[in-house]
């Protein structure tokens, strides 16, 4: 039997405790795959490093992990004492990924109670020490590994990435819907993929759409934190393990990444995420 509401939001809250070491934990989501999640939340790890502020980044993508590849790294942590380990560390900031603890291309075929296990130690068994901002790059959809996130960490908010037609913003609402569900404030959405910029005539294609994110946002009075366009130079350094952000930091790209991360700083910062409206239940 599901939960309702109000027992689900109990579930949500009743473990959770902050990380030692790390001031504020923010999820990265998106309702589908396909969206550029992953790509979002490694370019805005980086936005926040180069806002000054001391930054991670864990990979709760245990089916998928994609910050190996996005930030170039290979090798295994090192371990600190039987039950702690180093996270790996590239442009400043610091990664843990399921993805440094098996092969490549090995196939994870394992069921929601060994996922939930697996995000809890990296979540607390990583000496993040000392840490601003906390990213979490959770895997698409509305399962096992957010409600873990909601159940093991308060988080400061969540972020959703969406592209801008339909099909991806129907997925995008229940993202939202399932983080309203567990009180934890909305940052803002992300239209990523916005419109493409032809690099031979300058003519603009939205290959994709484009505003539906922004209506999502301004439909349900959530912040709307920007556009990202679909350009090659993004898949590019992406692919090569050099973030545009970290590569062409004065970029028009890194400065749009680094705009976001600056506005989900300061809505962290002053309380000004969206929160959802109080749920009355008559007994």
């Amino acid at each position: 039997m599901s939960a309702s509401p109000p027992d689900l939001k109990a579930r949500a809250t009743s473990k959770a405790a902050g990380l030692p070491g790390v001031k504020h934990v923010i999820a990265v989501a998106s309702g589908k795959g396909g969206v550029g999640k992953s790509t979002t939340s490694c370019n805005l790890a980086l936005g926040f490093a180069t806002l000054g502020l001391k930054t991670g980044i864990l990979d709760a993508d245990i089916y998928g992990p994609s910050l190996p590849k996005l930030f170039g790294l290979r090798g295994k942590p090192r371990q600190l004492g039987p039950r702690m380990l180093e996270p790996m560390e590239r442009f400043g900031v610091k990664v843990m990924s399921i993805g440094f603890l098996v092969e490549e291309d090995s196939a994870m075929i394992w069921r929601g109670a060994m996922v939930i296990s697996a995000i809890t130690q990296m979540l607390r068994e990583v000496a993040w020490n000392d840490l601003d901002i906390l990213v979490v790059d959770l895997p698409p959809g509305t399962g096992d590994a957010q409600l873990t996130m909601a159940q093991q960490v308060p988080l400061a908010g969540a972020v959703i990435v969406s592209t801008p037609q339909d099909i991806a913003l129907i997925d995008a609402r229940r993202g939202i819907a399932m983080f309203e569900k567990v009180s934890i404030p909305i940052l803002g959405l992300i239209e990523n993929m916005s419109s493409f910029c032809c690099p031979a005539c300058n003519r603009v294609t939205p290959i994709f759409g484009h505003g539906g994110a922004r209506l999502e946002a301004e439909s349900r009075g959530i912040p709307f934190l920007g556009e990202i366009p679909l350009d090659i130079q993004i898949r590019e350094t992406s692919d090569d393990g050099r973030p545009i952000v970290a590569v062409e930091p004065d970029g028009i790209h890194a400065r749009r990444y680094i705009g976001i991360a600056r506005d989900i700083w300061t809505a962290i910062e002053t309380g000004a995420a969206h929160r959802p409206p109080p749920r009355i239940v008559i007994e």
